[in-house]
């Protein structure tokens, strides 16, 4: 059974170093899809607290963003281990607690500081879409990098929130402390 489970867990790792990979022409916009595969593979290399093990894993997106409809719709009837994978929007004034993930959207990123503090030290995921937000409170920023989707980890604030991020994940990252 482990050994299954290793072998799957590396598949999902390969997913994401190919999708991580994805060349991006700097003129077109962000392709959402790929960013909602990559979330979902994130739910395979990061380990949440005991008590957001329970009922369903909530994933919010904080304004008007494409990603939202391309979430819905790779989301559909997946899980992390035995929870129902929920994508809501949220607003900037809804109460964050219940999410296991927050996506902000570049339209929205002015309210990342906010965002962070009323979650701080609880098991929430941040996760946004604009330069420098992994030093200004995101947990996981994408960027784009050579023409490339990368993905930048916030050690100091996964740490913070008590969520565990595999090392597998974190090799395929930039870190920033």
């Amino acid at each position: 059974m482990k050994k299954t489970i290793d072998i799957l867990k590396s598949l999902c790792l390969a997913g994401i170093v190919l999708l991580s990979t994805f060349k991006v022409p700097a003129q077109e916009e962000t392709d959402y899809t790929i960013q909602a595969s990559i979330i979902y593979r994130f739910t395979k290399y990061i380990d949440w607290p005991a008590n957001k093990k329970s009922g369903d894993f909530i994933i919010g997106v904080v304004g008007d963003s494409p990603l939202y409809d391309d979430l819905k719709s790779f989301m559909n009837n997946k899980t992390v281990d035995n929870q129902k994978i929920v994508v809501t929007r949220l607003s900037v004034s809804d109460g964050y607690d219940k999410c296991h993930i927050i996506f902000i959207s570049e339209e929205k990123s002015g309210n990342l500081k906010k965002i962070a503090a009323v979650t701080a030290g609880a098991p929430v995921l941040i996760i946004t879409e604009y330069n420098g937000l992994a030093h200004k409170g995101a947990c996981i920023n994408f960027i784009t990098l050579n023409n490339r989707l990368k993905i930048e980890i916030n050690k100091t604030n996964t740490d913070q929130r008590n969520i565990h991020i595999a090392s597998e994940l974190l090799e395929l990252a930039i870190i920033i402390k």
